[in-house]
């Protein structure tokens, strides 16, 4: 399926990408929302170590973030001892509106939310503007025919 997509040159969104794909496993759930002049990219992560766990890159207009999370389990008890193991990389890639300068992107990790915070330009506002028809071949206004 993901040969299908890439020769089709169709550009599905991250999350349906991933679901033909079949890639839902290491997929990182992210919120998005804009909040004065500021994107801000918000996962939950419980359980990790920011500073060894957390890569977080800025290609163009491109931020991808990657978390690996490791849980291990123990008991001990008269009957035995068993031990689990649960661990794996989840990543994401959020496309930025515009692109921004790296130095201005900024990154918190507080009571298992890994939050990003992207300074965004204010987009114009969308105002209508009337263009002239002109007549003719194609002439434009003024000139001589």
């Amino acid at each position: 399926m993901a040969n299908i997509l890439r020769r089709a040159g169709v550009d599905f969104p991250e999350p349906f990408r991933r679901f033909l794909e079949g890639d839902l496993d290491s997929w990182l759930r992210v919120e998005e929302f804009r909040e004065a002049g500021t994107l801000v990219v918000k996962a939950e992560v419980p359980g990790i170590d920011p500073d060894n766990d957390v890569d977080i890159t800025l290609v163009g207009n491109q931020l991808q973030i990657s978390v690996r999370h490791e849980e291990k389990s123990e008991h001990r008890g008269k009957e035995g001892y068993r031990t689990e193991f649960r661990y794996g990389t989840f990543a994401r890639t959020v496309t930025l509106p515009a692109p921004v300068n790296q130095e201005d992107v900024r990154a918190s990790y507080t009571d298992g939310i890994l939050e990003v915070r992207i300074p965004v330009p204010e987009e114009p506002a969308a105002g209508a503007r009337k263009i002239p028809v002109s007549r003719g071949s194609g002439a434009t206004p003024g000139s001589a025919v």
